[in-house]
């Protein structure tokens, strides 16, 4: 399991994109406005608890597997799946959610790329952490897809 490079990258690209989306997310949790802020406020302070957990989580995973998980702000841009989003004032609440929207969909094709690898470098933990993430994630997509219905 030690000399697996593909899963041991795959990882570190989920933990720079887990630091990207913990940045995003304090933003929008900061900067929400408008009449369905105090949902958004918490809803998006939920989010980044969650993520930091699985942040650690993957890290560890890595430093288990005798990874090196990214760990600096330049190397969470430089290896992100998702990108910044600076803020503007002029962004919306619902656009603030499809962002995430978006930005959970592509990290769910990922987690679906780290399942495969970990199943095939017999590495069951790290599969279930993935399926953990994944399926969490497609929660949320599912939710926030409901909130921008209305």
């Amino acid at each position: 399991m030690a000399e697996n490079k593909a899963l041991k990258d795959h990882l570190n690209v989920a933990v720079a994109t887990q630091g990207m989306l913990f940045t995003k997310l304090h933003q929008y949790h900061w900067y929400v406005k408008g009449k369905h802020f105090f949902t958004l406020h918490e809803i998006f302070e939920k989010y980044y608890d969650q993520i930091n957990e699985y942040f650690d989580e993957f890290a560890e995973r890595l430093l288990t597997i005798e990874g090196r998980p990214y760990s600096t702000l330049q190397e969470f841009i430089e290896h992100s799946i998702i990108k910044e989003k600076p803020y503007t004032s002029e962004i919306s609440q619902s656009e603030m959610v499809q962002s995430v929207i978006d930005d959970f969909k592509k990290i769910v094709e990922h987690a679906s790329e780290g399942i495969e690898l970990a199943g095939e470098a017999n590495d069951p933990v790290t599969e279930d952490l993935y399926i953990g993430y994944k399926t969490d994630l497609e929660k949320h997509i599912w939710m926030l897809k409901a909130y921008l219905d209305k």
